[in-house]
């Protein structure tokens, strides 16, 4: 299923593939809508070794519909990430440049679905518009009010190795967006997990999301049924309805510096050779300490 290259108010851009309606502004013909497939959750791209829809994470047994610190196998080993209202707990992990991913219940698990640690793998919930900003291309606004440490949505698209990922980036013309998502995890001594996400083609309305140096979106790495992590984008502060929705592409939040910049110097010397060549855009965010032009990609570190 493809979107077509127009915009016109009312329609859901997700074509029913979410709970509620993904709208799009009737707009100018000034902008010409993308073309691409609409896909809530990532999908298996080349150089992608695990299916992101494959189950390969253990399930806790409890026999209640919602699981409890004290029994759930889950929250035991990976700790608690939401209260009873599916908010996340933990909002210091946006004070700083690193990290920890969240481990959902999931497919194996025997509660219920509406236990308290299922909350992105339920979708998106709020009601979202894709709509023509003034400077900056397509943008999101959310068309209800949002609470601090609310899920709002993924990151959603093709999930494609290094390789791969380098190869489009290179191949980009200079007046094509670059969608690709780069997600670098340590997880122990010397051990670097990495997943490159790419919504160009297959995506959802996380694609739409524009950067800003003073987000009021923050990312983590959510994993659900599988060891490839969803990239969920949590509200960081209150939002008002018709508030643009923007997240900080380098990683940071409250207009920190960029995660980048707060790795090892080995870290650092892997994140330039990667972006040898790259061209960087000009940021329009109008925050006022602005970086002035926009990231080349974004790492998480844990």
């Amino acid at each position: 299923m493809n979107v077509l290259g127009d915009s016109r108010h009312g329609v859901d851009l997700s074509n029913g593939l979410e709970n509620v309606p993904v709208l799009i502004e009737k707009t100018s013909a000034v902008l010409t809508f993308p073309e691409f497939q609409y896909s809530p959750d990532n999908i298996e791209g080349p150089g992608c070794n695990v299916d992101p829809s494959e189950v390969t994470l253990p399930g806790c047994s409890c026999p209640s519909h919602s699981c409890c610190p004290e029994s759930c196998s889950c929250l035991q080993t990976h700790g608690q990430a939401y209260n009873s209202t599916g908010t996340l707990l933990d909002l210091r992990r946006t004070d700083s440049g690193y990290c920890s991913p969240v481990f959902e219940c999931n497919a194996l698990c025997t509660c219920g679905d509406t236990c308290c640690n299922r909350v992105v793998q339920r979708g998106l919930r709020l009601r979202l518009e894709v709509y023509s900003t003034s400077n900056r291309g397509w943008g999101v606004r959310t068309l209800e009010a949002i609470t601090r440490g609310t899920f709002v949505c993924e990151y959603a698209g093709e999930v494609i190795g290094f390789e791969e990922a380098r190869r489009r980036q290179l191949t980009q013309r200079s007046e094509e967006n670059n969608y690709i998502i780069a997600v670098r995890e340590h997880a122990g001594t010397g051990s670097i997990i990495e997943t490159f996400v790419d919504p160009a083609v297959v995506g959802n309305v996380g694609r739409f999301l524009n950067h800003s140096c003073l987000p009021n979106l923050f990312m983590l790495p959510v994993r659900v049924h599988s060891v490839v992590p969803r990239l969920a984008l949590f509200a960081g502060q209150d939002i008002n309805a018709q508030e643009e929705l923007t997240f900080d592409y380098s990683g940071g939040y409250s207009n920190q510096l960029p995660v980048e910049l707060l790795s090892t110097q080995s870290d650092a010397a892997i994140q330039a050779s990667r972006t040898v060549g790259l061209q960087r855009k000009a940021c329009h965010c109008g925050a006022n300490k602005c970086t002035q032009f926009l990231p080349l990609d974004l790492s998480i570190l844990k």
